[in-house]
């Protein structure tokens, strides 16, 4: 009849279509697309970004570069001064490069010596107290061996500081023979080798008994010393 479509064959390639699939399965076909959509999803979780860790987000503070030390900031000390103030200090006498020094704070005479490039020949630095602190402004006198210094205001280390009115020698401890002028750790360890091992002093001059005292120091510790 007029009017009525014929109906429409399929395609070639529809048929071979169909045709696979009734020879592949439709259920091996299923399962075949949901192992491929398994495995996609497990390749894009192994190379997607991660998330950074909640740590990340947290304020960081500023470490400091010194060993053991805390990071707080440090605050400047009133009035701007510096914590690690110097101290200016002069050196004369029997040393190599007398001058004027800057040294750090709780610097001792020992330090100032060394500055000014250590003692000369001749030299006799146990004429003053070496562990003694050295002033800000003050000033270091290094006499040699006999030279009798007097005692200069501000001058750090002068022995005189120390010394008792008089040191018993033959009683003396060594940190008490040690503030006697002249006398440092090795003569005063001798001045106590002797009295033990050889009898107590008789008399100042006999202090001449003890290695390293001789007249030019008895001299500084006659009018210091008795027996």
């Amino acid at each position: 009849m007029e009017g009525l479509s014929r109906p429409t064959s399929p395609s070639p390639r529809g048929e071979q279509i169909r045709a696979w699939i009734q020879w592949f399965g439709l259920g091996r076909l299923v399962i075949s697309a949901l192992a491929m959509v398994v495995v996609c999803a497990g390749a894009f979780w192994l190379v997607r970004t991660p998330p950074p860790p909640t740590e990340a987000s947290l304020p960081r503070a500023v470490a400091s570069s010194v060993p053991g030390a805390s990071a707080t900031v440090p605050q400047a000390a009133p009035g701007g001064v510096e914590a690690a103030e110097r101290l200016t200090v002069h050196v004369a006498g029997a040393v190599k490069a007398p001058g004027v020094y800057e040294l750090e704070q709780n610097s001792r005479v020992q330090h100032a010596i060394e500055a000014a490039g250590g003692v000369v020949d001749g030299a006799d630095p146990d004429a003053l107290n070496l562990a003694a602190m050295v002033v800000d402004g003050g000033r270091v006198y290094v006499p040699i061996a006999g030279e009798i210094v007097p005692v200069v205001s501000g001058q750090s280390g002068s022995s005189e500081e120390q010394i008792p009115t008089i040191v018993d020698v033959n009683r003396a401890s060594a940190l008490e023979l040690e503030a006697l002028p002249g006398v440092g750790p090795a003569t005063a360890a001798a001045i106590i080798s002797e009295r033990d091992s050889g009898g107590p002093f008789v008399s100042v001059d006999d202090l001449q008994r003890v290695p390293g005292i001789g007249p030019a120091k008895l001299d500084l510790l006659r009018d210091l010393v008795t027996t």
